[in-house]
């Protein structure tokens, strides 16, 4: 009965309180891109540029008519990992949140977090964004309610960028890496763990800029090509995300013993003084003990969730 009441509320834990460490770091970050917004905003010019026109072929007589996004502004500047970018709201499911550069499982738990190597939100080309669903306050739990036409509104320090949900959402494997592909146009990808509290699938969710409805793209930058050392960094984050994290182990079975241990110590002291003032005075260093010893089993397990 024991082991089974420390099992559910080990679960309890990871659905909720997990979300502890996520709600505290939204708040840094909050302060973060305020102050960096404001920056940013007296760093750069504020005014659109012109757009330009593109002679096409003339039959009968030559005509002009706008490039499509050929009034891209720069490249915009990509933050360092695990820092903020940005917000993210989607109004059919009521998320709105900030989310991070960032996959690997530390950025996840500040929030939802850009996939390094893809256009940025706002620039040409296939942006795409990982969350959580049962875990970290469960930022992506509901994308299996969105359908073609709800929006997915981004706000970044280059100005704010309506996507538009283009079809239904869709389930791949966790290596089909296809689905994160550059675009010729501004697109954004969401993805996530897929069933809810199992990482066997993927689900995925397209969506288009509204040109209409947003800032003027930017351009996208220089391709870079990871080899070497620099590809296997950032293959060994996304590893770390998904398998665990082996460095939580010995914590993990430190703070076990020690919850052990406090455990025993309770339970010894109830069974020679059976009063239930005596219980209420164990529970709060036994429960003081078995949060660390959460904490690191949690970070220890893989992230199936």
């Amino acid at each position: 009965m024991t082991l089974g009441v420390l099992i559910l509320l080990f679960v309890v834990y990871q659905l909720w309180g997990t979300g502890i460490f996520t709600a505290r770091a939204q708040e840094n970050l909050k302060n973060k891109f305020a102050k960096e917004q404001k920056q940013y905003a007296a760093e750069n010019d504020t005014v659109g540029p012109v757009p330009t026109t593109a002679k096409l072929p003339a039959r009968p007589a030559p005509t002009t008519t706008t490039s499509p996004y050929s009034n891209a502004r720069p490249p915009i500047p990509t933050p360092p990992e695990g820092d903020v970018e940005g917000w993210i709201t989607i109004p059919r499911i009521g998320l709105h949140m900030l989310f991070v550069e960032g996959t690997s499982r530390d950025d996840l738990k500040k929030g939802p977090g850009h996939y390094p190597g893809t256009p940025l939100p706002g620039t040409i080309g296939n942006a795409a964004i990982a969350g959580h669903r049962t875990t970290y306050l469960h930022p992506f739990w509901g994308l299996d309610n969105l359908v073609p036409g709800d929006d997915i509104i981004i706000e970044t320090f280059a100005g704010s960028f309506d996507y538009r949900v283009s079809q239904n959402w869709f389930t791949v494997k966790p290596t089909d890496v296809w689905v994160v592909a550059d675009t010729p146009d501004p697109q954004l990808t969401l993805t996530a763990c897929h069933p809810k509290g199992s990482a066997a699938e993927r689900i995925v969710i397209k969506a288009k800029l509204v040109p209409a409805k947003s800032t003027p793209p930017a351009k996208p930058k220089p391709v870079v090509v990871r080899t070497g050392k620099a590809r296997a960094t950032q293959q060994a984050a996304l590893a770390d995300g998904l398998s665990g994290q082996t460095r939580s182990l010995v914590p993990s079975v430190t703070w076990g013993i020690i919850a052990a241990l406090v455990g025993l110590a309770w339970w010894w002291t109830f069974r020679r003084w059976r009063h239930p003032l005596t219980w209420l005075i164990g529970v709060l260093p036994f429960l003081i003990a078995l949060f660390p010893f959460y904490v690191y089993l949690e970070r220890a397990l893989p992230a199936g969730y």
